[in-house]
C-alpha cells in the first residue's frame, strides 16, 4: 500500500501519494478504485520518476470540488493540481475513467505534458461494448445502480477486471471499499458518468491536437467488452484512432505496437 497524506489545494483536502525522484509522472485512477490502484506499479516507476498518485476530487478520500463532472472539467482540476504543486510538465498516465481527462488535458495543455499513456479506457465512444454496458448507458441505469447498489457494482468490477481465480489483497480491497461505500463518492461518480456520456462523442475531435508521444492500450479480459474495442488485445497509436476514419496518416510522434494480454496496474493479486 502507498503511504498517503492529505494536502490542501484551494481549500479542499486531496489525498496524495508521492514517491521517487526525477521527472514528474502523475497517475490517474478510475472507479470504483482510488489512488491505491497504483500501489504495485508506482514503486517501480519511482526508480526513474517523481511519482504522484492522487484521489480525484470527490472520489477516494479527497473532498469534492465545485463544478462539472465531464472529462474536460476533470482535466481542469488536473491542471489546477499541477499548478499548486508547481509542476510545469509531467508524464500523465490514465486508467479507466482517468483516461479521458488525460486525453483532454493533453489536447488542451500541450505545453504541460511530456508523454501520455491511457489504459483500458473507452476512448472512442461508439466502440462496441458488452450488452450489459450498452443497456446501462442507454437507460442510465448505471447511475441508479451506483447510488443504490454499491455491492453489486463493486463485486461486478472485481469479476470483470481481475483474471479468474484472482483476489485483491485484503488491505487493498478494504481501502477501495471504504471509499466507494460512501454515498457522497458514489453520487459523485454517478454524476460523472452522466457528464462523460454526454461529452464522449466530442472527445475524438481533440485527438489531432495531442502533440506529445501518446499511447493507448486496451484489451479484453475474460471476454469483457466493457472498456475496450472488440477483438484481440492491442496497443494502438492514439492519433491513428482519430485520423483513420478520415484517411489521414498518423502523427509521426505516435506509434502502433502489438502486445499480448490486458494491461492492468492492479497490485499484488493472489491466486
Amino acid at each position: 500500500m502507498l503511504a498517503t497524506a492529505l494536502e490542501t489545494v484551494d481549500g479542499h483536502r486531496v489525498r496524495v501519494a508521492r514517491l521517487g525522484a526525477g521527472p514528474p509522472l502523475v497517475l490517474l485512477h478510475g472507479y470504483p478504485e482510488n489512488l491505491q490502484m497504483w500501489c504495485e506499479v508506482a514503486p517501480r516507476l519511482a526508480a526513474r520518476f517523481a511519482v504522484i498518485a492522487f484521489d480525484w476530487p470527490g472520489m477516494g478520500f479527497s473532498e469534492p470540488w465545485p463544478g462539472g463532472k465531464t472529462p474536460g472539467h476533470m482535466a481542469d482540476r488536473l491542471l489546477r493540481l499541477l499548478d499548486a504543486w508547481q509542476i510545469e510538465r509531467a508524464t500523465i498516465v490514465g486508467m479507466d475513467m482517468g483516461g479521458q481527462p488525460a486525453l483532454s488535458f493533453a489536447a488542451r495543455h500541450a505545453a504541460r505534458i511530456t508523454r501520455l499513456v491511457v489504459m483500458n479506457s473507452l476512448v472512442l465512444w461508439d466502440e462496441e461494448t458488452s450488452w450489459e454496458i450498452r443497456i446501462l448507458r442507454r437507460f442510465r441505469w448505471n447511475q441508479l445502480i451506483l447510488r443504490r447498489l454499491p455491492w453489486v457494482v463493486f463485486r461486478r468490477a472485481e469479476a470483470t477486471f481481475l483474471p479468474r481465480g484472482t483476489r485483491l489483497p485484503p488491505a487493498l480491497r478494504a481501502d477501495f471499499w471504504e471509499s466507494f461505500r460512501r454515498f457522497a463518492v458514489r453520487d459523485h461518480i454517478a454524476r460523472m458518468c452522466g457528464g462523460y456520456q454526454g461529452s464522449l462523442p466530442r472527445l475524438p475531435a481533440l485527438y489531432p491536437r495531442i502533440r506529445c508521444p501518446a499511447l493507448v492500450l486496451w484489451g479484453p479480459a475474460r471476454g469483457d467488452r466493457g472498456v475496450g474495442a472488440r477483438g484481440p488485445p492491442r496497443w494502438s497509436a492514439l492519433d491513428g484512432l482519430a485520423r483513420r476514419r478520415r484517411g489521414r496518416a498518423p502523427h509521426p510522434a505516435l506509434r502502433e505496437r502489438g502486445g499480448p494480454g490486458r494491461v492492468s496496474p492492479r497490485s499484488r493479486v493472489r491466486r
